[in-house]
């Protein structure tokens, strides 16, 4: 028999469920079984599990017909899991590494029924905090019962840091409920039954708190089931323990705890509701209090005590403003220095902001749409994509662009625009009811109701982005994760190229806006591109139709001195050929407003500056790039991509990817210029086996480019239709 189940319910974590799957699957120990529950996920995550248990014998996957919540999908987890244990775990927590040999160890040493594990709490913006559970588990005896060390009962009333004997599940008939709550009634009558239970002190789970998503952060009178789960909890330990009587104490105090955390969160409960939630918990109160009494807690907890002995919501709300201001003096006399200089900043900049706060107070224009993109560089990317289609299809929406001053000549004719930083610029930014851009606005931006932010993005990631550079802060040039979500939770529509480019986005920016999979709008062109228009580019360019053009797209590198490239761009050239010309295009950090157009040396021909990147793409024969993310918009146009990687192993490790590109990438790959030289002397860029490659990279990641994703955003966004599927 295999000694570990791992129960695994889904639902909508498809930003989490890679890094869940990867942390069990590479563990060294290897008796286990991946049970894992698709509960109708309506995201990519019945697209990974099927992946998963395609690659691995050890996933097997159970797919409901409907979702039915994390509870029931639990169940149906269990019914098929064949392991000696069973530990249920969340698709969007992970286990640490060798949590299973020491959880396999714990089991053998002691022949536990349940094994209660540490964890921590792994917050969203990086922090990591060691809850005092760890500490308490070990101080616990060997194996004990819950009536002789009634303490586990308040560690935790979670199922995901508990390894049960599936025997006893099945002796118990214990299931886990529906609703909200569900672990409670669960996790307290297990420990209350089990005979014998063990505890293991060391970090097993790392237990995520999502930013959104979580019941912690909604506000709902489904809190209200709480109260149901506690009642179903006391009545099955009555069922199931030798002495229930001496667990009674204990539970009741557990229970109101409990229930004034859930009040006292103004995440959870309603304002409205807040009196009717404090009366049941004075109902609960009377009808559980133990009748040989109980030891009543010290200061804050035992007023609250007393004040639900009373029914006294008055007095109870009265020392929760009491307490909130206690607080809130506290802080204040802890300001930090950092603050005083940001309010002071505040101050000099409000002389111009001014403006901005008074366009505010006016009427939203209904019909401007205010476009930028890449930091106001110009006119460019997905946003200059949809407001071409925007023209066409809503030619009632006045588009107006926000550009630098220096960026202004790079203007097309006949585009309105603004400048930043005038008048103008603050009027639009306060009024339109449409802002498209690439890039976040600035923080100073206030989301006005009535309008709606489309944010495009402006690559598929392949190095990680947002939240998830918190595990590279070596390469995050902007740590301030706080103001990062500040400026998604502005969002209204998330554009993504692919299903692999959405859940990316789901862990790197969780937040509260609609996603629309539908391509990139940049791309349309290219999906749509003819040999004409190749043939008319080239001419542009000034490329002879015989030339072969090597596109040459690297990455920044945020480690690297400026002027600091990895590939020595005279040397390549001289190794190409008469009949080849390189087109060098410099990352746009790199790139200032007075950059040069492009000028040819010989057979190099400077494109950094060049406004239309489409435009090099047509022109192109070959791309050679190393980790940009110009690769996923080339591939688009199936022709021969190259790799250069002679630092993967460092960027991977210090920018963090989202997957390994040298098992899949998008052509021939080479690690050293020698091996570039000879991908280029050879043609092996146009063989077979690089076609091969490029199709199975095309597959994943532009499957969505048929010419019609600016379309389907602007019917969505600008004209309102229905979400396109």
């Amino acid at each position: 028999m295999t000694l570990l189940s791992v129960v695994l319910p889904v639902y909508k974590v498809q930003g989490y469920l890679r890094q869940c799957l990867d942390s069990v699957l590479e563990q060294t120990f290897t008796d286990f079984e991946i049970v894992a529950v698709d509960d109708c996920s309506p995201d990519n995550s019945g697209a990974i599990l099927a992946e998963y248990a395609e690659r691995d014998p050890r996933v097997r996957v159970v797919s409901l017909t409907e979702n039915v919540g994390p509870g029931r999908s639990r169940n149906a987890g269990l019914d098929h899991a064949m392991g000696e244990y069973v530990w249920f775990v969340d698709g969007d927590d992970w286990l640490a590494q060798g949590a299973l040999t020491a959880v396999a160890d714990r089991l053998t040493e002691t022949a536990a029924d349940v094994l209660v594990v540490g964890f921590d709490k792994v917050h969203w913006d990086g922090r990591v905090e060691a809850p005092g559970v760890g500490r308490v588990l070990a101080k616990a005896p060997e194996t004990f019962t819950a009536q002789e060390w009634p303490r586990v009962l308040n560690l935790l009333h979670v199922a995901w840091n508990k390894v049960v004997r599936r025997e006893l599940l099945l002796k118990l008939d214990l299931r886990f409920a529906e609703g909200w709550y569900e672990d409670l009634s669960f996790t307290v009558p297990l420990l209350a039954a089990a005979s014998r239970i063990s505890a293991l002190s060391r970090t097993c789970v790392h237990y995520r708190q999502r930013r959104t998503g979580a019941i912690t952060r909604t506000l709902d009178d489904r809190h209200f089931e709480i109260f149901h789960h506690w009642a179903q909890t006391m009545a099955l330990v009555d069922r199931y323990a030798e002495r229930a009587e001496v667990l009674r104490p204990v539970l009741f105090q557990r229970m109101m705890w409990h229930y004034f955390v859930v009040l006292g969160n103004a995440q959870r409960v309603r304002k409205a509701s807040r009196k009717r939630f404090f009366d049941r918990i004075t109902e609960d109160f009377h009808r559980y209090r133990p009748a040989a009494g109980y030891r009543r807690p010290p200061g804050t907890t035992g007023l609250r005590h007393r004040f639900a002995a009373s029914g006294s919501y008055f007095l109870f709300e009265a020392m929760q403003r009491a307490i909130a201001v206690v607080r809130a003096l506290g802080r204040a006399r802890r300001v930090p220095a950092v603050r005083a200089r940001r309010v002071a900043r505040r101050v000099r900049q409000a002389a111009y902001r001014a403006y901005y706060l008074l366009q505010l107070r006016l009427p939203v224009d209904r019909n401007l749409a205010l476009y930028a993109a890449y930091w106001y560089r110009g006119v460019s990317c997905n946003p200059a994509a949809i407001a071409d289609k925007a023209a066409e299809l809503a030619p009632g929406v006045r588009a107006v662009w926000v550009v630098n001053r220096g960026r202004v000549k790079s203007v097309p004719p006949g585009t309105e625009y603004v400048v930043t930083g005038t008048p103008a610029y603050f009027r639009a930014l306060a009024r339109a009811r449409w802002l498209v851009n690439n890039v976040n606005w600035p923080n100073w931006v206030r989301k006005r109701a009535g309008t709606t932010h489309l944010m495009t993005h402006h690559g598929t990631p392949l190095k990680k982005m947002g939240m998830d550079q918190a595990d590279h802060p070596a390469a995050a040039k902007d740590q301030d994760f706080h103001a990062q979500m500040r400026r998604a939770d502005r969002w209204d529509f998330s554009v993504t190229a692919n299903a692999h480019t959405t859940i990316a986005w789901e862990r790197a920016y969780p937040c509260r806006y609609e996603t629309l999979e539908v391509g990139y709008p940049r791309n349309d062109r290219l999906a749509r591109a003819t040999a004409q228009e190749t043939a008319d580019v080239r001419r542009k360019l000034g490329i002879a139709p015989h030339e072969r053009v090597v596109l040459y797209t690297p990455t920044h590198r945020e480690w690297l001195p400026p002027g600091r490239q990895v590939l020595d761009v005279e040397a390549f050239a001289d190794t190409l050929g008469p009949e080849t010309v390189l087109l060098v295009r410099a990352h746009y950090f790199l790139v200032s407003a007075d950059h040069e157009a492009p000028a040819r040396r010989g057979r190099i021909v400077d494109v950094s500056a060049y406004p239309v990147v489409e435009d090099l793409y047509l022109a192109a024969d070959v791309m050679m790039t190393d980790y940009s993310s110009a690769m996923f918009d080339f591939a688009v146009l199936d022709r021969p991509l190259v790799i250069f990687a002679p630092d993967w192993a460092a960027y991977r490790e210090v920018r963090g990817v989202y997957f390994d590109l040298m098992e899949l990438p998008p052509g021939e790959v080479a690690t050293t210029f020698g091996e570039l030289v000879e991908i280029f002397r050879g043609r092996a860029y146009e063989s077979a086996a690089a076609a091969e490659k490029r199709a199975r990279f095309r597959e994943r990641f532009c499957y969505l480019d048929d010419g019609g994703a600016a379309e389907r955003v602007v019917r969505r966004v600008l004209l309102g239709e229905g979400p396109h599927r």
